[in-house]
């Protein structure tokens, strides 16, 4: 079978892109939840460092223009389907070698996606994981920002990896 290597190399593509539907599919179904089962602003504690609190974020990451006016939202949401087009063509044409680096660019696409669909269906982005230490609050995030943010470390661990093998 002349072509079964380019089948495989489709078919492991596409398991990428499943993998950041089912992102997607978490990311909103935890949303729908701390929407509809949260009080806003509320906390909720489940450990020491770690609440669950409803917050709406008009903004991007750490709240970052939350306040400009309502503008912010069809700019990053322009962005964020500008990067999402670029994530899945990028992610389309890794070879099969290349698994940590398309896990990586499926987990930043999924997340981008799953805030993208909050910032174009209700115009803000809900957060509710809520980390602290005694007082000292992290921005409160959602499933899309931690899969972003692996997504994120797993892209500079295989820029490490790729400019080690190139030393040697």
């Amino acid at each position: 079978m002349p072509n079964s290597g380019a089948a495989q190399q489709r078919r492991g593509r596409l398991l990428w892109v499943i993998f950041a539907a089912v992102i997607v599919l978490v990311d909103q179904i935890t949303k729908v939840w701390a929407d509809a089962s949260l009080v806003y602003g509320q906390p909720n504690p489940i450990l020491p460092v770690l609440d669950i609190t409803l917050h709406y974020n008009p903004g991007a990451a750490f709240s970052f223009l939350s306040d400009a006016g309502g503008w912010q939202r069809w700019f990053f949401t322009v962005i964020s389907a500008a990067v999402s087009v670029y994530l899945l063509v990028w992610l389309m044409k890794l070879g099969r070698e290349q698994w940590l680096l398309s896990m990586a660019l499926a987990l930043v696409l999924g997340g981008a996606l799953g805030n993208l669909w909050d910032r174009v269906r209700l115009g803000h982005v809900i957060d509710f994981i809520s980390v602290h230490w005694g007082n000292a609050y992290f921005p409160t995030f959602n499933i899309a920002d931690a899969a972003i943010s692996v997504g994120a470390v797993l892209l500079i661990i295989d820029t490490f990896n790729h400019s080690d093998a190139g030393d040697q």
